[in-house]
């Protein structure tokens, strides 16, 4: 399968407070960006998923990153949410998460974790963290699993080396503190935001 998206970078707000979420996901969606993800550790996700998914569904994916837990989907499926980003292989989050509609990007790092992840249904898994393999691990790694399969580089993904996660086969990235630390400005993460954009843009030349 394809990733649903028209740009394959996902964007995570990892601390984001729900008063900020409005802007800083605005200034994602004027960049180019059209996946977004608010991890469950960040404060009142429930207000800030519920209000970004009821304003920008309709435009981008949104969701959440950080599920660890079967609950926790059932809460997110309630309010909309489309995406599950998960930092581990966890059979029953995935499947849940598929019985309700939604794409799920699960966290793996060896090829045992990356086919339970396929069996239980999730449609795109996410190397993390990536820099701690390295691009020759993603590469190898990417021989063994279905070519159709979206692989996303997730942990030390920056403007600068994104070609580089490309080239070795990822499909696209999920994009953390080098996009959004919890307290930038609205004008930070429009500029990170354009910067990551010009840079895929570039690698898929």
């Amino acid at each position: 399968m394809q990733w649903q998206t028209k740009l394959p970078l996902i964007a995570i707000l990892r601390g984001i407070q729900p008063e900020e979420a409005r802007d800083h996901v605005a200034a994602l969606l004027d960049a180019g960006f059209d996946a977004v993800e608010i991890p469950l550790n960040s404060p009142q996700w429930e207000v800030s998923i519920a209000a970004m998914v009821a304003e920008f569904g309709d435009k981008a994916l949104i969701g959440a990153g950080t599920v660890l837990k079967a609950e926790q989907v059932e809460t997110l499926a309630a309010m909309g949410s489309k995406l599950v980003v998960t930092p581990n292989t966890n059979p029953e989050v995935i499947r849940r998460s598929v019985a309700h509609g939604m794409t799920v990007c699960a966290g793996c790092a060896t090829a045992t974790e990356a086919f339970s992840a396929l069996e239980a249904g999730a449609q795109t898994l996410k190397i993390f963290p990536s820099s701690a393999f390295g691009p020759d691990y993603v590469k190898a790694l990417k021989a063994v699993l279905p070519k159709e399969i979206p692989v996303f580089a997730v942990g030390g993904v920056t403007p600068e080396n994104l070609h580089v996660w490309l080239k070795a086969g990822c499909a696209g990235a999920g994009l953390g503190s080098d996009l959004y630390r919890a307290g930038q400005s609205v004008e930070q993460t429009a500029k990170q935001a354009a910067a990551f954009v010009k840079a895929y843009q570039e690698a898929a030349q």
